[in-house]
């Protein structure tokens, strides 16, 4: 029987961020196919009006919010919910909206969009390197260098609430889908994990536009994020510096930390390739995107999911990005990009060669894994089988 009634649940940051983008698009996902979506959200910008009192009984409804238990009871019940879908419970939620739905003995499915049930930072980065202390030693090390806010104290309580969860059993009974096999492959060093209960299915986006056929596009490469070292920015710049003047157009689209160091040694090198646009919207950099020869992702971590790819496999274009984390997973060399180490110039600047002639193929994957059709149809056989 096809699951009609949905509940999302999702607890917004104080700062927007891609989670939220996704919750909207599923949302709407779910109803243009004919369900009934209800949405459940709190969002942290509530914490700047409690009061002392509900400001000293955060770090226990962090753990376990009476309210929220409450009102998913209350919603499934009234609702006639069929199954939970839970996006992110930190802070204001909580894990109780699990055992909330599990007392109703409603299905619960988790999207994990980061590293936060092993990493009390959430990203496996700290200290400008990759970390994984916590999966390898204990969670006491997330402790040990404050990874949480940059506070001890914070962390401990993060820790806390992981320990508590995991001795419950809570997390063999839900559902978790993965936006990779990468994520998929960290998740599951958890014991707590049922292998069984873990899916992969990736973000969507939609297609905008026809695809601009190779021979009548830029020949130009393009980077579009932050400008600092986590995103690889002056790797990327060491590598056009190499080329010399082989090198290509690069069109850089973003702002950040590293902004007018950017500046300074595109000037101080000659860079005469090299075009820095600073920050431009999300619609524009799409258009860029669409008219260049590649879209270059060097960063220097895990990732979430990024998106930047997927928007970029919609319009034809194919990625080069590093051989790493989330980012790594989702290019296929070859097929829809090629990767190089992540920290080689010379390999960034050889993926560059490699990274030809795929337009077609780069189409044919997104159609098959990241347009809107196909992953409703991912998210509903997931759904089914709970």
């Amino acid at each position: 029987m096809k699951k009609e009634k949905v509940l999302i649940v999702h607890n917004y940051y104080q700062i927007p961020g891609g989670e939220d983008t996704v919750v909207h698009n599923e949302k709407k996902l779910l109803e243009d196919n004919g369900h009934e979506v209800v949405l459940y959200t709190r969002h942290n910008s509530e914490l700047k009006e409690m009061s002392l009192i509900q400001k000293l009984l955060l770090p226990i409804n962090a753990i376990f919010n009476l309210r929220t238990y409450i009102d998913i009871e209350k919603i499934i019940k009234e609702e006639q919910i069929d199954i939970v879908h839970v996006h992110n419970t930190l802070t204001l939620i909580s894990p109780s909206v699990y055992y909330a739905a599990r007392s109703m003995k409603i299905p619960i499915v988790q999207t994990v969009h980061n590293f936060r049930l092993l990493c009390p930072g959430a990203t496996f980065y700290r200290d400008n390197h990759i970390c994984e202390d916590c999966v390898s030693k204990g969670l006491r090390c997330a402790v040990r260098h404050n990874c949480y806010r940059d506070s001890k104290l914070q962390t401990l309580l993060c820790v806390i609430n992981m320990i508590i969860h995991r001795l419950t059993g809570i997390m063999k009974k839900v559902n978790y889908i993965c936006l990779t096999e990468f994520n998929k492959e960290k998740l599951l060093t958890l014991k707590q994990i049922d292998p069984e209960r873990v899916y992969v299915k990736p973000n969507f986006v939609k297609s905008h536009g026809d695809i601009i056929p190779a021979e009548n596009r830029k020949q130009q490469y393009v980077f579009a994020g932050r400008l600092d070292k986590l995103k690889g920015i002056d790797l990327l710049l060491e590598a056009w510096k190499m080329m010399g003047n082989n090198a290509p157009k690069l069109v850089v689209c973003g702002s950040g930390p590293l902004e007018q160091w950017c500046h300074d040694f595109v000037k101080d090198n000659r860079l005469d390739n090299v075009e820095l646009m600073g920050h431009v919207s999300n619609d524009v950099v799409r258009e860029i995107v669409a008219n260049s020869l590649a879209l270059i992702l060097p960063t220097q971590w895990y990732e979430g999911f990024p998106m930047s790819i997927v928007e970029a496999f919609s319009v034809g274009t194919p990625v080069i990005v590093s051989d790493l984390g989330n980012a790594g997973s989702i290019v296929e060399e070859g097929v829809t990009g090629s990767k190089f180490k992540c920290e080689s110039v010379e390999e960034l600047s050889g993926a560059i060669d490699r990274c030809r002639n795929l337009f077609a193929s780069v189409i044919a994957v997104y159609k098959q894994e990241y347009a809107e059709e196909r992953n409703y149809q991912m998210l509903s056989e997931i759904y089914e089988r709970e």
